[in-house]
């Protein structure tokens, strides 16, 4: 498996239309660790339209992979990429089952910023995430994001207008 790169137990590569299978079924045994928090297609042909969105010039996805199996154990999206004077985007990971809590998540969350800022050439990553969802506020504040802010009412998930805070990381900081 050809990987962008690796680090800790996990590495991090392009998502593929082979996948699907094991994603979808990743994303099935992991619902209820995500709900409320997010919702990962969770059928092939969310997949697919997955594949479609993050190919575009916007976005872009990545997998986690743990290193000694090669199974997915996560995946990262950059959407809403604006280069320019900006050069930011904003970020989005996810662990599976049974992957979440072992480091995978922070290690591949932590690949990707790598990969964004050396390679990609953005300078800045928001994470918005929910005031309730820990894990996600523990990989941000593991890899040093800063809290910028509140946003009430920010993005439309599960059926619900959720708030969110706001925070974010710059190239200079992740060195």
């Amino acid at each position: 498996m050809r990987y962008l790169r690796t680090g800790g137990p996990a590495a991090i590569r392009r998502p593929r239309p082979t996948d699907a299978d094991e994603f979808v079924a990743a994303v099935r045994r992991s619902r209820d660790l995500h709900h409320p928090w997010l919702a990962a297609p969770a059928s092939p042909e969310e997949y697919d339209s997955y594949l479609r969105r993050i190919r575009r010039r916007d976005s872009a996805g990545y997998l986690i992979c743990d290193r000694a199996s090669g199974e997915i154990a996560g995946y990262v999206n950059i959407s809403g990429i604006v280069l320019g004077a900006l050069r930011g985007g904003y970020l989005g990971y996810a662990a599976f089952l049974p992957y979440s809590g072992t480091g995978h998540a922070s290690a591949g969350v932590a690949l990707v910023i790598d990969h964004a800022f050396h390679s990609a050439g953005l300078h800045r990553l928001e994470a918005n995430i929910q005031p309730g969802n820990e894990p996600s506020r523990r990989v941000a504040r593991k890899l040093g994001f800063r809290l910028e802010g509140f946003s009430p009412d920010y993005l439309f998930i599960d059926g619900a207008w959720r708030d969110h805070e706001r925070w974010a990381i710059t190239a200079s900081a992740a060195t």
